[in-house]
């Protein structure tokens, strides 16, 4: 028991009280971090254009996983590249870039874990610099299903018009007023006097009666 109590509880104490003191330091660096975001993001709108060849330049040198946490800012991966993040930061306060002042006097001292909230909005504000790459096969393959639905959508359009188109054209016909092709009574009356003429040169003449 002795033991215990002079060698054991000593070093738990030790290591569970640094632990406390740190997260509760954490606790007060991201209450004051949150306090200067808004300045921190007009600040980086505002550098944009000159700070945007170094940041390209730092990610570009900077490991796969970094590189996926700055697309993809999460916790677990904060966590578990913690060292990595702090080195990305530091190479980012060299070029004074907004906000990794504080929080890298924040994380050399509790660790980049503990401060999630700060680092991931850095890790956001960094990726705005960063063209996000497609994926190579929306980037250079067409999907052939779409493709096809398309084709297939203009011409079942094309079809509908056409039967539109015809619709249309059989009512125009049908409302056309029939044209009267019985000859009036004026016509029948107004014979021409070329016919009657020609109708009395067919009629034959009449018989001589025969002489006694």
């Amino acid at each position: 028991m002795g033991y215990w109590k002079t060698k054991v509880l000593p070093k738990f104490q030790k290591v569970f009280g640094k632990d406390a003191s740190k997260k509760a330091a954490a606790a007060e660096a991201c209450k004051s971090f949150d306090e200067t975001k808004e300045e921190i993001s007009k600040q980086v709108e505002e550098k944009k254009i000159e700070l945007q060849p170094m940041v390209i330049q730092i990610y570009e040198a900077s490991s796969i996983e970094i590189k996926t946490l700055v697309k993809e800012p999460k916790e677990a991966g904060l966590k578990k590249q913690s060292v990595k993040v702090q080195k990305f930061l530091d190479e980012l306060l060299k070029i004074d870039f907004p906000g990794t002042k504080t929080v890298c006097e924040a994380t050399s001292k509790c660790g980049p874990a503990l401060l999630p909230g700060p680092v991931m909005f850095m890790l956001e504000k960094v990726s705005t610099f960063v063209a996000i790459e497609k994926k190579p096969r929306e980037a250079n393959v067409e999907d052939p299903t779409l493709a096809e639905e398309t084709t297939t959508e203009e011409t079942t359009a094309k079809e509908e018009t056409t039967v539109e188109e015809t619709e249309k054209e059989i009512v125009v016909e049908e409302d056309k007023p029939k044209e009267d092709t019985t000859p009036s009574e004026t016509e029948k009356q107004a014979e021409p006097e070329s016919t009657k003429n020609v109708k009395e040169e067919e009629k034959p003449e009449a018989e001589e009666p025969p002489k006694a």
